[in-house]
């Protein structure tokens, strides 16, 4: 993502919002210390996140409970930088200037926590890359 005058800003999209996007954004929120400003949306947002995303993110001392699914706005989207998509399909709104990414990911909805972990753990890994390519030296999780 390009670097902007002020911190970079990423948005995460998938469908409800409520796993996969809602992970990938406590996540980047922890693992960039603060260095990066981040937003997540959905398509067609759940009415709660997923019980099981939760359990998985406070395993690594994130505490996602307080966020709530939200939908996917033209505003949100002109006001990232990235847009990473998770399964969105078309729903989410194209505009140039924007980098857009694609991270293939298991849905975890109606999955148990064994099949969560590894879900998490790919979008760790994802999240990891993305700080690397915005030049940003990642926060280490104490959990």
């Amino acid at each position: 993502m390009p670097e902007s005058p002020s911190r970079p800003s990423a948005l995460f999209v998938c469908v409800h919002n409520a796993g996969r996007s809602q992970m990938a954004t406590g996540l980047l929120s922890a693992m960039s210390g603060g260095a990066v400003e981040v937003r997540s949306a959905g398509s067609i947002p759940a009415s709660q996140i997923n019980p099981v995303a939760v359990d998985a993110m406070l395993e690594l001392g994130i505490d996602i409970r307080g966020e709530r699914p939200k939908v996917l706005t033209t505003r949100s989207v002109q006001a990232s930088d990235g847009v990473i998509t998770m399964g969105c399909g078309d729903a989410c709104p194209i505009f140039p200037g924007k980098r857009y990414e694609d991270w293939k990911l298991d849905d975890p909805a109606g999955q148990g926590i064994e099949s969560v972990r590894p879900i998490r753990d790919e979008i760790r890994a994802r999240v990891l890359t993305l700080l690397h390519e915005l030049g940003v030296e990642p926060v280490e999780l104490t959990a």
